[in-house]
């Protein structure tokens, strides 16, 4: 995993692509939840897409969120992502 792409503590990364339904659904839950993430397009970033590769058995499955502690969900619910938040803090 590239160490430049680790969020800030308590934080986490959406990797995502433009087109990309589930990642506009997860984006306008968080965004409702006053979430805040940093999202980073695989199809731009080759660091990013071989992140998502390690993170779900060679697949490039989006949205995958990398959590400050190396940690990530894939197609996670915004309880999910709640829940390791705060597990995170």
């Amino acid at each position: 995993m590239t160490s430049d792409l680790l969020p800030a503590p308590g934080s986490f990364v959406m990797f995502s692509t433009p087109w990309c339904g589930y990642c506009h659904r997860l984006t306008g839950q968080l965004n409702r939840e006053g979430i805040e993430f940093e999202t980073v397009d695989i199809e731009q970033n080759p660091s990013a897409a071989e992140t998502v590769e390690q993170a779900n058995d060679g697949n490039q499955t989006v949205p995958t969120l990398l959590f400050s502690d190396g940690s990530t969900l894939t197609n996670p619910s915004v309880t999910q992502v709640k829940q390791r938040l705060a597990s995170l803090s």
